[in-house]
């Protein structure tokens, strides 16, 4: 099992990813992306999945055309599910890819 973020961690991990919002019902942090084009947007996507798929732990994403949105939480954190360092860490190498 996962360790949730608690209060501390969770908010130090908010204050360096300011482009994410945090979702207190769910414990999740989410981000809309848009794109030039949805060939764009399926590149991005592809890169986070290919890393998400390396580190074995997969976003929650929408995607229309040229639009990406994405929630992180990790479902086995903590009793119920939330943020974790795995949401975090993959929160940072999504930034990485724009």
């Amino acid at each position: 099992m996962v360790a949730a973020l608690n209060d501390a961690q969770r908010e130090a991990a908010l204050a360096a990813l300011s482009e994410w919002e945090y979702d207190s019902e769910r414990d999740a942090i989410s981000r809309k992306f848009k794109f030039a084009d949805f060939t764009e947007a399926f590149a991005f996507m592809t890169r986070v999945a290919l890393h998400a798929e390396k580190a074995d732990h997969h976003p929650e994403w929408f995607n229309v055309y040229n639009k990406v949105d994405i929630t992180l939480t990790t479902h086995d954190a903590g009793e119920n599910g939330g943020l974790s360092e795995r949401d975090v860490d993959l929160a940072k190498k999504i930034e990485s890819f724009l």
